[in-house]
């Protein structure tokens, strides 16, 4: 009787010999443990632009310009205002460490429930929409202090000054500060979200009882 009164993630859940604590503690350590990974391997020398998968390139239009640009022997300028934004990347991911932590650490039961039979990267899209706005905010000021350091502005609207002349430059992909911390927070959710994946494919490979248990039967 009070089986059939559970939520049916809450009935799953039970029916698989797991208690909703169980899987909600699930979920909260394969975020913590995808989070604490993004971190590390993102925020260090190379963590974004030695990474295929998240290395920030100039935005669209400007990728356009920039191939123009190098045609015209100012490649050089170009290669150190990529390497200079993934830079200034890598400064700022440390900072999100606390916060995604803090984040996951609050999840409720039931959230943890609803998200146990989810898809691959379910836990991490949920939890995507829960923090990207504040990690935004938090980054935002870092990042704009390293492109300062950098002098990542400077370069960065020399070649959007050059490309405009050529008409290839948008409007939205002036602000610099904006795009470094956009790509910064996809190159971080992607990560997370590859953790996650790993860890529903292959729970014991983990080596965590707790994900061997709550993800092991899934």
């Amino acid at each position: 009787m009070l089986l059939a009164l559970l939520a049916p993630a809450a009935r799953e859940a039970v029916a698989a010999g797991l208690t909703e604590g169980d899987a909600a503690g699930g979920i909260r350590a394969a975020l913590e443990r995808g989070a604490v990974a993004a971190v590390g391997g993102l925020g260090r020398s190379d963590g974004f632009l030695g990474n295929p998968q998240v290395r920030i390139e100039l935005p669209g239009s400007l990728n356009n310009a920039a191939k123009l640009l190098k045609a015209t022997g100012q490649g050089r300028k170009v290669d150190e205002l990529v390497t200079a934004m993934n830079r200034a990347a890598e400064q700022a991911v440390p900072a999100a460490k606390p916060l995604l932590v803090n984040a996951i650490r609050s999840m409720s039961v039931e959230d943890g429930l609803r998200l146990l039979k989810g898809g691959d990267d379910a836990a991490t899209r949920f939890f995507e929409g829960k923090t990207r706005e504040p990690l935004a905010r938090q980054f935002l000021p870092i990042v704009t202090k390293a492109t300062e350091k950098l002098s990542v502005a400077e370069k960065y609207n020399a070649i959007a000054g050059k490309g405009a002349g050529l008409g290839l430059v948008k409007k939205e992909d002036a602000n610099v500060q904006q795009y470094v911390t956009g790509k910064a927070l996809d190159g971080l959710f992607l990560m997370i979200a590859e953790e996650e994946k790993k860890i529903r494919k292959d729970p014991v490979g983990t080596g965590s009882a707790i994900l061997k248990r709550v993800f092991g039967g899934l």
